[in-house]
């Protein structure tokens, strides 16, 4: 079976591309600046739990492959693939004539000291169960790499794509270790000059990239800007070229800014409601009820997405493969009393509501939960936490016994467009944190068995009814609180080209460049 076939040659465009530089031909400097809604976590990709972190720093690092604007993996660093008829063993012709920021060669030497990295478990990346299904990786010649799966996986060249597996600078690994992140170097277009995790990341054009004529800017600040009016003051004065998001409520004002081009557009991002479900009185399965039928969700886009979302009718984005119509979760705040009644609580509780982010949507979202919780009896104390606080006090935490999260909002977006990512980082019992996602800790012995069954199912019609299954199952157990599916809402300068928002909430600027 030949993978080639399913690959546009030379393409390496959009998704995880990279951005900055300065067209060739032009006169001057073209460097822009892009507004976006947070803090970074890590430039380390193998560590990046948010999408974020992992797109800008596809600014300097490149993968084996990128996603065209289809969601299909296309060749960048592997020219193509080969697969054994058993879907165990790919075989993958790499790229030559790139070399690392550095000026050493890429090879199939470096593709295995990185996936060797990921892949021991004494590194602790968080990235690791993204890519589980690898056995062990292999080099065949100085341009032929070998991976061998545990088991078939037919979406492993989408997961290759995404951003996680990119090639870092193998002496980087060997002299920074695990503070490669703030010391990236890789094949990408390109090379950090300034980093500061809550301020700022600067990234200027890399004048030896191995693609001619790319990039077509000189460099690019992406600039962390929390408030939402702040992103669209800078929009529409020209401090920034690029912002993302752009606050519902100011889609019509900006446009009618002249010189901006303001793009609403369908995404795969789901936002929803983390419950702690092995913290009292989140045990009981009445009480996570409860508090979906206490949350109206159609009036929640309406507060605090002025429109520009939709109630999630499932478990997943109904854009997903394997998605479950199980319909709104009803608005029924009646029914919630009844149930925290028969729970033990009539006149409620008092508990924690986190955010996971810290910018002004977020914090409208999860003040019209407050509300909405209140009318049932159950009162919340509200924090928003910055991406570092994130990443210390939710995604870091070692055991559920130190786990002090209670109500916790947060969202999820799965690039290769399949239910396993959707899905298993969340909801399968072994990937609580520091592992992967689950850190609302929920458990069902039922689930974890279905996520197996469905790895070993080559049909895909089966496997993805393994999916439906779990889906099911976690509404049943009303294992968390689903919310809205928001839309993709950027602004930018028109005289930024080719630079957007893709559907995963990451960017499309690797042929990004600026007009005079």
């Amino acid at each position: 079976m030949n993978g080639n076939q399913n690959l546009r040659r030379n393409a390496l465009p959009l998704a995880l591309g990279a951005a900055m530089g300065l067209a060739v031909a032009a006169p001057q400097a073209a460097e822009i600046t892009v507004a976006v809604a947070s803090g970074f976590t890590t430039l380390d990709p193998y560590d990046a739990s948010d999408t974020l972190s992992r797109t800008v720093s596809s600014s300097f690092y490149e993968g084996l492959f990128s996603l065209d604007d289809q969601n299909r993996p296309v060749p960048a660093l592997a020219t193509g693939y080969e697969v054994s008829d058993d879907g165990l063993v790919y075989t993958m012709k790499l790229r030559e004539g790139v070399k690392f920021q550095d000026g050493t060669d890429f090879d199939a030497n470096a593709v295995k000291i990185n996936f060797d990295r990921l892949l021991d478990k004494a590194n602790n990346l968080s990235r690791r169960g993204f890519l589980s299904m690898i056995d062990k990786v292999e080099v065949v010649d100085p341009m032929t790499v070998r991976f061998t799966l545990q088991m078939p996986f037919s979406a492993f060249v989408s997961r290759l794509a995404t951003g996680t597996a990119v090639m870092i600078c193998p002496k980087a690994i060997e002299q920074y270790g695990g503070d490669v992140a703030f010391k990236p170097c890789g094949t990408g277009p390109y090379i950090m000059k300034d980093y500061n995790p809550s301020e700022r990341l600067y990234v200027v054009k890399n004048p030896n990239y191995w693609q001619k004529g790319l990039p077509k800017l000189d460099g690019i600040l992406w600039k962390p800007v929390v408030e939402n009016s702040t992103r669209a003051a800078m929009l529409r004065t020209g401090e920034a070229q690029f912002a993302y998001t752009i606050p519902a409520e100011q889609v019509k004002t900006l446009q009618g800014v002249k010189g901006i081009e303001v793009l609403v557009e369908p995404s795969i991002i789901s936002r929803y409601l983390i419950i702690n479900n092995q913290k009292k009185p989140f045990t009981d399965p009445r009480v996570r009820a409860a508090i979906n039928y206490a949350i109206n969700k159609e009036a929640l886009v309406k507060v605090a997405f002025a429109g520009y979302a939709e109630p999630m009718t499932g478990v997943i984005p109904k854009e997903i493969s394997g998605f479950e119509n199980l319909g709104v979760w009803p608005y029924d705040p009646k029914k919630a009393r009844e149930l925290l009644a028969e729970a033990g609580f009539p006149n409620g509780f008092e508990t924690e509501l986190w955010s996971g982010y810290n910018n002004t949507t977020a914090a409208k979202v999860i003040q019209f939960i407050q509300q909405q919780l209140r009318q049932v009896g159950i009162k919340t104390n509200l924090r928003t936490l910055e991406a570092g606080q994130r990443v210390a006090m939710i995604e870091s935490v070692r055991t559920v016994e130190e786990a002090q999260s209670r109500l916790y909002y947060i969202g999820w977006s799965n690039s290769t467009a399949e239910p396993d990512w959707c899905l298993r980082p969340i909801f399968d019992s072994r990937n609580a944190p520091p592992v992967l996602a689950n850190e609302g800790y929920y458990v069902n012995k039922k689930v974890d068995e279905l996520f197996d069954k469905a790895l070993l199912e080559t049909d895909l019609a089966k496997r993805e009814e393994n999916y439906r299954e779990i889906q099911r199952l976690i509404w049943q157990d009303a294992g968390f609180a689903p919310l809205v599916t928001e839309m993709n809402i950027s602004g930018r300068s028109l005289k930024l080209k080719n630079f957007r928002v893709l559907p995963s909430g990451s960017y499309d600027f690797y042929q990004a460049e600026l007009e005079p």
